[in-house]
């Protein structure tokens, strides 16, 4: 989960046969982080949720719904007529910043609590990277 500027929110690292729908809502629910720095109530889920097609199922968008988050989700069979890849570039720039940690490219440890503390630290070098405007 990203910002629109492509800053890490929070992450999670499951298995590889494992479907992307499955970690959305928890990730939207549980993981993402109270975020404060404005005037007013921090916010404790983001407003809109931004995915590509494989993601596109009505119980997930009706559930969204219901708990106020808007969502920006592709048909299946649908040609991207409503433009969302200008909306979703930020995302895929953030994986690709993550691609550039060498040991993030291509998964040598054996272990996933290893795996996720250098996927963790990889975030947080972008944030901290743009943070301080490096």
């Amino acid at each position: 989960m990203t910002t629109l500027t492509g800053i890490p929110l929070a992450v999670t690292l499951t298995e590889a046969n494992l479907h992307d729908l499955r970690q959305l809502l928890p990730l939207v629910f549980l993981e993402f982080p109270s975020i404060g720095g404005k005037p007013g109530r921090p916010l404790d889920r983001p407003r809109s949720v931004t995915t590509d097609k494989g993601y596109d199922c009505q119980t997930t968008r009706d559930l969204l719904a219901s708990v106020g988050i808007e969502t920006h989700i592709p048909k299946r069979g649908t040609d991207d007529t409503n433009h969302l890849g200008r909306v979703r570039w930020p995302i895929e720039r953030t994986l690709s910043w993550l691609k550039q940690f060498r040991r993030l490219r291509i998964r040598w440890e054996r272990l996933s609590h290893l795996h996720e503390a250098f996927l963790t630290l990889g975030c947080s070098l972008i944030a901290w990277r743009h943070l301080t405007g490096q």
